[in-house]
This record gives structure tokens, C-alpha cells and sequence, in this order.
């Protein structure tokens, strides 16, 4: 069933990006796992998926260091709120983080990559939405771009930003089309934007990552 979904869901994105003048390979899918169980992440793992994201230290750790000791190779994004008193853990342990936000975050990331003898890609947290609590505003952005580009253990690849929760479509694009403008000024070479309910504005605006959850998986476990 998960494959059948992800294989629909490809297919939907597909054509979107065609209708856009957008090549399929422009835009990458990262499956949100989070409250997941692990069968499910080897079902999306085993129906060709690469790029899972969670919100949980605890949690990511509890799933996927099992299944990186099998030998697989799930790439690993953290997009919840970054604390700076985990900061050092998650640098160990995800391929990426999504949601830098504050320069003091970006800190506490860069030492604790510094530990683990890495260099860890990040992408700039926005804020566009005004129901959204995190988030550095689209004029900060430049300078807390600067700011994460400053820590040598830090790769800055571009931006992340959650849409606003509103029924209003032209909302929602408006908001994409703030996030792109905003990843144009701070540079890389990931947008990531577009979610389950609003992936098809999000690939409008230009994303290249749409983050999808329930589209793949289903409701969350309770």
C-alpha cells in the first residue's frame, strides 16, 4: 500500500513539474517519519525513498540507528526545533539539519559538528507564516545566513520554510513566493518548501524538497 502511494505520489509531483517547464529532477521528496514506526520507514525505504525527516532527537535515534547498523543508507534531516542543548547530539547523528533559525543554534550546531569531525549541511529556517512560532523573518535572513556561514563546521545549503495554515491558496503562494525571494538573497541549493496539504504551490514557487507526511504514510499513529 505505502509503495502504491509513494508511486502515486511521485507521479502527481511529476506531472506538476512538467506543467511548470520543471524537470523531474529538480525537486526531491523528503518522507516526514516522525511518529512512524520503523516497519513503515523500511516499507518507504524499500519502495525507493532516501530522504526521511523527524522532529525528535530521542525518536530519529531509536529508528534509524538500527537501520544504518543493517547497512542501510537512509539520509536523515532534522526539521523540528532546534534546541542549542542538543544541538551537539543531533550534529552526530542526521545528514542534515533544516530548521536553523538563530545565530545562537548555529553555534551550539558548529561546535558540536566540530566534535564529531564533520562538516554538517544546514538550510536557514524562514518565517512566513504568522501561525508559525519559529523562524528567522525574511529581512533577518541575510544576516543569519552570514552568521551560519561563519562556523567552519557549518555548510549553509539554503532555506527551509513552513506555509501558513489557511485554506486561502493564494495565501499560501504568496508565502512560497516570499520564501523563494528570500532563498535567492541567502544562496545554496536547496528550497525546501511544500508540505502534504500545499506541495503543489510549494512546486510552483520553485521548491526543490517538499517535505510529505501523511500523503505517504497516513495519519500518524496515535
Amino acid at each position: 500500500m505505502l509503495a502504491e502511494r509513494v508511486a502515486a505520489m511521485r507521479a502527481e509531483i511529476e506531472r506538476e513539474l512538467v506543467a511548470c517547464g520543471r524537470a523531474p529532477e529538480s525537486l526531491a521528496i523528503l518522507a516526514v517519519s516522525k511518529k512512524q514506526p520503523l516497519a513503515a520507514i523500511r516499507e518507504a525505504y524499500a519502495a525507493g525513498l532516501r530522504l526521511f525527516g523527524e522532529n525528535y532527537l530521542q525518536e530519529a535515534a531509536e529508528k534509524f540507528t538500527p537501520l544504518r547498523e543493517e547497512g542501510l543508507a537512509p539520509q536523515l534531516h532534522f526539521i523540528g526545533h532546534l534546541q542549542s542543548n542538543k544541538a551537539a547530539k543531533i550534529a552526530a547523528l542526521v545528514d542534515c539539519v533544516q530548521s536553523v533559525d538563530r545565530e545562537e543554534a548555529a553555534i551550539a550546531l558548529g561546535r558540536g559538528a566540530e566534535r564529531a569531525g564533520r562538516t554538517l549541511p544546514v538550510l536557514l529556517q524562514l518565517n512566513i507564516s504568522p501561525s508559525e512560532r519559529f523562524g528567522c523573518l525574511p529581512d533577518e535572513a541575510p544576516r543569519l545566513a552570514e552568521r551560519i556561514r561563519a562556523q567552519a563546521h557549518l555548510r549553509l545549503d539554503g532555506v527551509m520554510a513552513v506555509g501558513p495554515i489557511t485554506a486561502d491558496r493564494g495565501a499560501i503562494s504568496a508565502a512560497f513566493e516570499q520564501a523563494a525571494k528570500t532563498f535567492a538573497l541567502v544562496g545554496g541549493t536547496t528550497l525546501s518548501i511544500g508540505m502534504s496539504g500545499d506541495w503543489r504551490e510549494a512546486v510552483r514557487a520553485g521548491s526543490t524538497m517538499l517535505r510529505i507526511g501523511s500523503a505517504l504514510f497516513g495519519a500518524r499513529p496515535s
